[in-house]
């Protein structure tokens, strides 16, 4: 198989020592590798040493020269803040390189959600989901064979994040992706690279079945380094007792044994098998419950973005209690964040606490753009504004989140924004709310504090409003919907049906291939023939995937197209 891109013992130095060591690989045509690994451990920085915008402080990075990289970056650069979509589309390509026609910027803008009144809007006006899309647009046109995206699915609403996991479903080439999302990974990848220990481990699986091979491997080497622990234990022991001899009888060679028993115990602690440190905060959130049939309860409500601004959204009547874990769901723009906003604002008004809340009920705001906390505290301070505790209880909740005691005094400023999160949420548990309100908790997670948040808000006593875009976050924790579409917010009790209804919005899946094609496919519509022809391409992509040899194909995608295929049926009323 062609290889497209080689590393040799790839490492990078920062000023806090070195973030990555010894990394060696080789990525070939056809992988589709997932790069998962906790917050800060270089997952970003690997990339970019990949597509050479950072230069490695050791080893060599050889791409293959038929191999065209492209990256998406996380956050949208400066530079193109003013210009217009279709110019940063246009724009996206280095000198020497083939230059665009003017209509396959169209296509491609068009494709990834925006509709032609849009193409003139400079790119900083964007929200933070287009402007990944617009990053994406940008890499597409150049047609490339190796895609390295930089979790592409944040910010992302739940339509654009269906239409990303499609797209990339359909992507003939290879790709490297930085993700948090699980279920994204296990659907479109057949690699994973974890990045833990400033090294890689590579494993030839989805995410999930990678991330249970790293547990067994975890598991083999506690039980090796137990074993080899003994051995040295043994081995000290003996020397002990024959140095100790070795005195007691002035006895050379008992004494010259027990020297080369300690040269031993040296060589087999030099060679004994490493333990992997990990992430030792474990993400925690503590409530109570209040006796009570509402802790909320919303009447005739409009909700506005600002007080003059249109209405993006009303609802008739909901109420709030204990134990109800409320997943928030709609498109981007639609008003989710507007709605916790709200809330907590009057919930700062003493006045309105009688009618919409309980007069007893604690909140607990958790700002998508953590801006909960103040810049200027130390990160003891910031935990005061929450709940009263003395100097000793504020350093064991740092200490226990992984923040050493040397960093106590540092500025909330200087954080990093997996810190910030990190030190809200340990914020949001000493105080010890009866509800809270979480706008997009996730956005600075990695996986396992993705699980641990689902774990804990399964047992939170209280009650939580939960917006959200990770399905398996939502699946696993809540157990009531509200779904905002066409302006209206109403409850729903079956998420397949939100997906159905936000995923079938008219997207057309735009599939792009190495061979440098750009190919506009019609999304699946209520026209006969268009059904058909969907039809047969589905089946057509089915037969040719199980001809396959069983390590190449694609057990995933097969059952995603067979669920397609007698969606179809069913409509065309051939089942």
């Amino acid at each position: 198989m062609t290889t497209l891109l080689s590393a040799q013992s790839v490492g990078i130095d920062t000023a806090f020592g070195p973030l990555l060591a010894e990394v060696s690989f080789s990525l070939k045509k056809g992988d589709r590798i997932g790069l998962i690994g906790h917050n800060g451990c270089g997952k970003s920085t690997l990339l970019k040493i990949l597509s050479g915008d950072l230069p490695a402080s050791a080893g060599t990075v050889t791409p293959s020269h038929h191999c065209l990289m492209a990256r998406v970056e996380q956050h949208l650069p400066e530079a193109l803040y003013h210009c217009t979509l279709l110019e940063a589309v246009l724009t996206g390509l280095a000198d020497g390189q083939h230059q665009p026609e003017r209509w396959q910027g169209e296509v491609l803008l068009a494709e990834l959600g925006f509709d032609r009144a849009a193409w003139d809007l400079t790119a900083g006006t964007l929200s933070g989901g287009q402007h990944t899309r617009l990053l994406l647009a940008r890499a597409l046109i150049r047609q490339p064979d190796l895609l390295l995206l930089d979790e592409p699915s944040n910010h992302l609403d739940l339509p654009t994040l269906l239409w990303l996991e499609q797209f990339l479903n359909g992507w003939n080439g290879s790709f490297v992706l930085v993700s948090h999302d699980g279920r994204l990974l296990d659907s479109v990848t057949n690699c994973t690279w974890i990045l833990r220990d400033k090294t890689l481990q590579y494993f030839r699986l989805p995410c999930s079945q990678a991330r249970i091979a790293l547990q067994e491997q975890d598991l083999a080497d506690e039980h090796r380094h137990q074993a080899e622990q003994k051995e040295i234990d043994r081995v000290e022991k003996s020397a002990k007792r024959l140095a100790v001899w070795g005195q007691v009888y002035d006895n050379e060679d008992l004494s010259r044994k027990a020297k080369q028993m300690e040269k031993q115990v040296v060589r087999l602690k030099d060679q004994q098998t490493t333990l992997s440190t990990g992430n030792q905060w474990r993400l925690r959130l503590s409530g109570e419950a209040l006796p009570a049939d509402r802790l909320l309860a919303l009447e005739q409500l409009a909700i506005r973005p600002a007080p003059t601004a249109p209405v993006l959204f009303s609802l008739d009547h909901l109420q709030v209690k204990s134990g109800d874990r409320i997943a928030l769901v709609g498109r981007n723009g639609c008003g989710k964040s507007s709605l916790l906003h709200f809330l907590w604002q009057q919930y700062q008004q003493a006045s309105c606490q009688g009618s919409i809340f309980h007069p007893r009920v604690r909140i607990g705001y958790y700002d998508q753009s953590l801006q909960q906390l103040n810049d200027e505290d130390s990160l003891s301070d910031a935990l005061c504004h929450f709940a009263s505790l003395t100097e000793d209880q504020r350093k064991m909740a740092l200490i226990g989140a992984g923040f050493p005691y040397l960093r106590h005094q540092q500025k909330v400023s200087t954080l990093s924004g997996g810190e910030r999160s990190r030190l809200l949420f340990v914020a949001l548990t000493l105080a010890n709310y009866s509800l809270l309100l979480l706008d997009e908790p996730t956005n600075h997670l990695d996986m396992e504090g993705k699980e641990e948040l689902a774990a804990t808000l399964q047992q939170f006593a209280g009650a939580v409003l939960l917006v959200t875009h990770d399905r398996t976050l939502m699946e696993q924790s809540c157990n009531r919907y509200w779904l905002i579409d066409d302006r209206q917010l109403r409850e729903w009790h079956d998420l397949s049906s939100i997906y159905t209804t936000l995923g079938g919005v008219g997207n057309a899946e735009l599939v792009i291939s190495p061979e440098h094609e750009l190919v506009a496919e019609p999304a699946i519509s209520t026209n006969e023939d268009h059904l058909l022809a969907t039809l047969v391409t589905l089946e057509h992509k089915l037969e040719e995937d199980l001809t396959r040899k069983p390590k190449h194909q694609k057990p995933q995608l097969q059952q995603q197209w067979r669920r397609e295929i007698a969606e179809i049926n069913g409509k065309l009323g051939l089942i």
